[in-house]
């Protein structure tokens, strides 16, 4: 099939696909025949390897980077009427957890450069209420940490990072999740397992600190709130007595999905090479293109690359403009109508993301406006997010490219 100058693939490309192969099998059927399916020693297993993996000295095993974030805030002592700040560039779960608690996330606009929190905005956000920063590494690309760090040792603030899409990630010298330079910061690392993410679980997340007392709690509470290592009550070390010490949640991760980490975990640097090729692809075949702005890297750091956030210059596609938009964007249709021909070229794609401020409820809560954080609205009415993941063959690559091509050939200037 053509459209346009170049050949079209004939079947569609999602957005996104795990990379599983027999190994998440075998250890997912080792769960079944020992008859651990929930918490158990896989579990135990996945935490260990994963710690070790990225320099902790704790890490908690739960179902989700959602509750992750909520259990980290909830151990340094988040009340209502606090403040938190962060980026609303970012998904629901970054500010939803705040609110948990009544607390209020404060937004703090982005670098056009990353979609990284500008970090020079971020004391002038602080306030008496103020607890803690949760930086999100976006894309996989490491916020400006050692600032972040700087200035959370200056105003006694906790730093939780919202690490859903940096792993593995080095900032510097150092391996996201693992600890800050300075000991007087109460500070946590939370990643996410979705199905999405550059290794999965199905659902599932991770808690790591160098803090003891958080490590505590977090694992308390992650399970109803009862007393150290409850999983154990079943085996034959165990006993039958438990204490509930906090009214906790149900946040722990099973041993089916901890299997599917072992697997994943083993394999994580090889898909991130993997994903980085395909980066480097991309970035050959645009960076040269005036109708398209291809994201940033760093010397300084490794990206995980669990996202291609492409921009577009939407002044560049007038024919694209002159389309009808029958979808939501917000944008002129430029945005939208390029993602509607990708998918009729058969590429998915997706957008990252609507930032936090322009959804109903924090602008009916809070009363934000778009312009209340120009860089991130600018941006995101220009981000197209192209698929990139390691299951994805050269072939796919090459179609992904010559998608975007035939688009800016029919409808650029």
């Amino acid at each position: 099939m053509k459209i346009g100058s170049r050949k079209i693939r004939e079947t569609y490309l999602p957005f996104a696909l795990p990379d599983t192969d027999g190994t998440e099998i075998e250890l997912v059927t080792e769960s079944i025949q020992s008859g651990w399916l929930t918490t158990g020693p896989k579990t135990k297993q996945f935490e260990s390897a994963f710690k070790k993996n990225i320099h902790a000295e704790y890490s908690i095993a739960v179902n989700s980077c959602t509750a992750a974030m909520h259990l980290a805030l909830e151990a340094i002592g988040l009340k209502a009427e606090d403040e938190v700040i962060t980026s609303p560039y970012t998904f629901a779960a970054t500010a939803e957890v705040v609110r948990y608690f009544n607390a209020k996330p404060i937004f703090v606009d982005i670098r056009s450069n990353d979609f990284n929190i500008n970090v020079d905005l971020i004391e002038s956000a602080i306030t008496s209420r103020t607890r803690a920063i949760i930086p999100v590494h976006i894309a996989g690309l490491p916020a400006d940490l050692d600032a972040i760090f700087t200035i959370a040792e200056k105003y006694n603030l906790a730093v939780i990072e919202d690490a859903a899409h940096a792993f593995p990630v080095r900032y510097r010298e150092r391996m996201i999740g693992s600890p800050p330079p300075s000991s007087n910061i109460m500070h946590a690392v939370c990643f996410s397992f979705y199905a999405t993410k550059t290794i999965t679980t199905g659902e599932g997340g991770m808690i790591c600190t160098n803090n003891e007392e958080i490590a505590e709690r977090c694992r308390v509470m992650a399970l109803h709130g009862i007393s150290k290592d409850a999983w154990k009550r079943y085996t034959a070390e165990g006993s039958w007595y438990y204490e509930i010490v906090a009214p906790g949640f149900k946040y722990n991760m099973t041993d089916i999905a901890a299997g599917i980490g072992l697997a994943q975990l083993a394999k994580a640097e090889q898909m991130r090479q993997r994903r980085q090729k395909i980066a480097q692809r991309y970035t050959q075949a645009f960076a040269s293109l005036p109708h398209l702005q291809t994201p940033s890297d760093r010397d300084d750091c490794q990206h995980a690359w669990h996202l291609y956030m492409l921009r577009l210059n939407p002044d560049r596609f007038p024919g694209l403009a002159s389309l009808p938009n029958p979808d939501k964007g917000g944008d002129g249709g430029v945005r939208a109508a390029f993602i509607r021909e990708l998918k009729v070229r058969n590429i998915g794609a997706s957008v990252h993301f609507i930032p936090l401020h322009l959804h109903p409820y924090y602008r009916e809560t809070y009363g934000h406006r778009p312009e209340d954080f120009p860089v991130a609205y600018r941006e995101y009415l220009r981000e197209v997010s192209l698929p990139i993941y390691s299951k994805m063959s050269d072939d796919d690559v090459t179609d992904v490219i010559s998608a975007i091509l035939d688009i800016v050939e029919q409808f650029g200037e």
